[in-house]
């Protein structure tokens, strides 16, 4: 008998495991319902997260529908134990993806701890996003191959797997301290198919070599756990080969249930760049740090006025935008959109987060990449010339072009980096030139962007609407958190823009972002909020916030989503989300800091040798305060 588990499982019912090239989401049935192979951005051959089982998904749990389950991340590592209770007995599954050698394998070991358990098997492989059914035969060892175009995926299985239509199932009984694999390999179709090794030393391996990484995380006081799972997710989001990080594993989980905010986010955003060189300096790892600024690098190069506010793993341009008709969406929201026609946005932030990210590379001690300062120097030409211009924001409203408040920010952060690369490291610059474009800067955005009657910097020029990412203005060192004029726009925030004590980007009603519908809390914008208590010395607010946040916005294994349904209390929006976790780092480590009496604080913040660069400063400008 197999068992068909609710489709779909709500976001927070699922963990994620990957192999640095892609990543799978696992219900907390048992169920594999997202894999896209080879890379994070290919089409998935599990996508019923985003339809039903029939558009491809791997059950493996017991058939009892009294089973119950608690599950796991082995300590330190990506492999995710997921313990069974049964009427008749107990076992555990460990799912887990060895690092990547010539093919990508997943496999899923079941092991029997107490009674005999039965296990039941549904494989439904369904290539292109859940639309393409496969060429199954057996191959003379009894392995199943799937192929389809340039596809090939192979499962051996401890029990044979028969076809019912389209679907192969079967089941097994699993005694106490016995143990039994599943293995999925993928490989390409004109290959040979792929060989497989031993599961028992390939997650030992697997084991030792998260272990080893996640060992060097720097610790963060009272949230060094939490900030280690975070950097774990980080590192599974990061596109080995080439350092780029994307923003989730997935596509179209939706921002508002039913609606149509469902957007494709396996891509790397600049939009996310500094927040993430800090997180991984923060944390100790320069050498991911030190990937991913050369990802960005190639990234940015080429002609200033082709910049993107997006890139793929290894920095293709073109992301084209489409729709899957033949998906019915998660909970039926659609369009379900694959690509992502915002990478063609004018962002004028873009600029800012580049400038801002090379510049704290340098502060952090990373070795000077040999022609970075030169694409800077052409960025800030281009600048020049487009900074009055309106855009369409860090949220990439598909609705009218502004001059948004935070952009406009940003644009300052790109003229004030470049000042101080100058006046610091010693860079070629017309320093004349680059401090009146940032004075510039600064005076439009106290004459337009804040709001006397308000009281508050807005979302927007000439508009009075309210924002979360003006938060963002201490945060680069644009104004400073004791502001009276600071003090009075995140007052106005947490009036207009809270809810049961969480952030929202803005208010849908009240902004013409060209789409219907609401959304749930934005989470990094309520860690950009605490992140503004701490440097308004408000700790205790801080430290409650990033507590609710911690224990609110992370669910069982310590996943974050990009959104949070305070009413409904459930995540939205694309999961993992690489920012959520990349925010919740860099404000444990800003509490932690504050945490320890100052000779300590002077101490981290003291230079360090070269091998073992100094963590940053405190807050998002590192190297701008002493």
């Amino acid at each position: 008998m197999t068992l068909s588990p609710r489709l779909p499982a709500p976001i927070a019912d699922y963990a994620l495991i990957g192999d640095c090239e892609t990543a799978a989401l696992i219900s907390r049935e048992g169920s594999i319902d997202w894999l896209c192979w080879p890379r994070f951005d290919s089409p998935a051959c599990f996508a019923a997260l985003l339809g039903d089982s029939g558009n491809g998904r791997f059950l493996l749990r017991p058939t009892s529908a009294q089973a119950r389950a608690t599950r796991t991340y082995l300590d330190g590592a990506l492999a995710l134990k997921t313990h069974w209770t049964t009427p008749d007995g107990e076992a555990e599954v460990i799912d887990f993806m060895p690092l990547r050698d010539s093919k990508s394998d997943l496999i899923r070991i079941v092991r029997g701890l107490r009674g005999a358990v039965p296990f039941c098997a549904e494989l439904v492989l369904r290539f292109d996003y859940g639309r393409s059914i496969p060429w199954i035969n057996r191959l003379e060892d009894g392995a199943l191959r799937a192929i389809a175009g340039p596809d090939c995926v192979v499962l051996r299985a401890p029990a044979r797997l028969e076809p019912h239509g389209f679907t192969h199932c079967g089941e097994l009984v699993v005694h106490a301290g016995e143990e039994v694999a599943f293995q999925l390999a993928w490989a390409p179709s004109h290959l040979p198919p792929p060989a497989f090794e031993p599961p028992r030393p390939a997650l030992d391996q697997t084991l030792a070599w998260w272990r080893a990484w996640s060992g060097r995380c720097r610790a963060a006081g009272p949230y060094t756990e939490l900030v280690r799972r975070s950097l774990i997710t980080l590192k599974a989001l990061t596109y080995a080969p080439t350092g780029g990080i994307v923003a989730a594993p997935t596509a179209s989980l939706p921002e508002d249930p039913g609606g149509e905010r469902n957007w494709d986010y396996r891509y790397c955003w600049l939009r996310d760049a500094t927040f993430t060189l800090l997180a991984l300096m923060n944390a100790g790892y320069y050498e991911e740090a030190a990937a991913w600024r050369d990802w960005l690098f190639r990234a940015a190069a080429g002609d200033p006025a082709q910049a993107q506010i997006m890139y793929g793993l290894a920095g293709e341009r073109r992301l084209p935008e489409w729709s899957a008709p033949w998906l019915a969406g998660y909970g039926g929201a659609r369009p379900v959109r694959i690509g992502n026609a915002a990478s063609a946005q004018l962002q004028l932030d873009v600029f800012g987060e580049v400038m801002d990210c090379l510049f704290q590379a340098r502060c952090g001690g990373l070795p000077a990449h040999g022609v970075d300062w030169s694409l800077q120097h052409a960025l800030l030409h281009r600048l020049d010339a487009v900074w009055r211009e309106p855009d369409a924001g860090i949220w990439e409203v598909r609705g009218p072009l502004r001059h948004f408040t935070s952009s406009k920010a940003l644009v300052w952060a790109a003229y004030d980096r470049a000042v101080k690369a100058v006046e610091r490291f010693g860079v070629r610059g017309d320093l004349a030139h680059l401090r009146a474009q940032r004075e510039a800067v600064r005076a439009d955005i106290l004459a337009h962007g804040f709001d006397e009657r308000l009281g508050a910097f807005v979302q927007a020029y000439g508009g009075r609407a309210l924002d979360a990412s003006v938060l963002l203005l201490p945060l680069v060192g644009f104004i400073d958190a004791h502001d009276p004029r600071m003090r009075a726009t995140v007052a106005a925030i947490e009036r207009g823009l809270m809810r049961d004590g969480l952030v929202l980007r803005y208010d849908t009603g009240a902004t013409d972002d060209g789409l219907r519908g609401g959304e749930g809390a934005f989470l990094p914008c309520s860690f950009w909020l605490a992140d503004n208590y701490i440097l308004a010395g408000r700790l205790g607010e801080a430290r409650a916030l990033f507590e609710r946040l911690a224990g609110l916005a992370c669910n069982d294994v310590g996943l974050m989503s990009e959104e949070f349904d305070v009413r409904g209390g459930r995540f939205l929006g694309n999961f993992p989300q690489a920012l959520s976790h990349i925010a919740l780092v860099n404000t444990a480590f800003n509490l932690a800091r504050h945490d320890k009496p100052a000779e300590q604080r002077a101490q981290a913040r003291a230079p360090a040798p070269a091998a073992q660069p100094a963590p940053p400063g405190p807050i998002l400008p590192a190297g701008l305060k002493p």
